[in-house]
């Protein structure tokens, strides 16, 4: 019985493994599974203004998601929000639980597992948030170990500020409003983010001041998505977000959401090209 079940079951492997790699080899493209689903699955993680989560309706707005309307909207497809966060985005992608997500920056540890632009998405400049009586116009100024700094984990405001500021005690958390709480209750004395994200949150929580540190250097940001040898998908992005830049129209989608949520948008600095 033993040596007439063993031939049986080495052929089923071997059948298995065949049907397997099949699948594997037949696997839908990002491009024809998003008309297929008729929707554009998008990743978001709570950072006003690129995605905010009204705690009244649950629903999420934000420029990455306005972003995402426009694009469903030109491929006749319904967006569709998915909860992640900038950690776990790469890995997101990469397991195909979201088709895209804005505002990612093309690190090299995420650009090892996911695909992005070949042009910026837009570009911004890192800020800090701090007390009246702290000088934070310089870099080299932070960095000292009586300096408890606040960071977002796994972004590239991480990777930037633990690679500048070497001598600084720096805490991450995992999402940007918990970094700026964490300067509320004085567990931080600055906090770390891209000038357009902490502008918004030092409006609603109406403490410190905000400073650019120099050296000031515009950073690009992108839009990360999944790998695949079809290409159709990503020619689709490069043109269509490329397009969007060049016409204002991804500064218009930025401006129109912070006059959704009263904010004059000449208080807030520009997008960069």
């Amino acid at each position: 019985m033993i040596r007439t079940l063993r031939p049986l079951a080495i052929g089923l492997a071997v059948l298995l493994l065949a049907l397997s790699t099949s699948v594997l080899a037949q696997a839908t493209s990002t491009w024809d599974a998003i008309q297929e689903r008729g929707t554009l699955r998008l990743g978001v993680a709570s950072s006003d203004p690129w995605y905010f989560k009204d705690p009244l309706t649950n629903e999420w707005d934000g420029l990455g998601v306005r972003l995402g309307q426009a694009l469903a909207e030109d491929m006749g497809v319904e967006l569709e929000t998915v909860e992640t966060s900038y950690g776990n985005a790469a890995a997101a992608l990469q397991a195909d639980r979201i088709d895209i997500m804005f505002v990612l920056d093309a690190t090299p540890e995420r650009a090892e597992v996911a695909d992005f632009l070949d042009a910026p998405l837009f570009t911004y400049s890192l800020a800090v948030l701090h007390s009246e009586d702290l000088d934070a116009s310089t870099w080299e100024g932070l960095n000292s170990p009586d300096i408890e700094i606040g960071v977002v984990l796994g972004t590239s405001i991480d990777r930037t500020v633990t690679a500048a500021l070497p001598n600084a005690n720096i805490s991450r958390y995992p999402s940007n409003d918990e970094a700026v709480a964490s300067f509320q209750s004085g567990r931080s004395e600055v906090v770390a983010m891209f000038a357009p994200a902490l502008t918004m949150l030092q409006q609603r929580v109406g403490v410190g001041v905000i400073s650019l540190p120099e050296p000031v250097e515009p950073v690009p940001t992108s839009a990360g998505f999944r790998r695949e040898d079809d290409s159709r998908w990503r020619d689709y992005l490069n043109e269509t977000l490329q397009e969007f830049n060049q016409s204002g129209r991804t500064q218009e989608l930025y401006q129109s959401y912070l006059e959704s949520r009263g904010i004059d948008p000449s208080t807030v600095p520009s997008l960069g090209n």
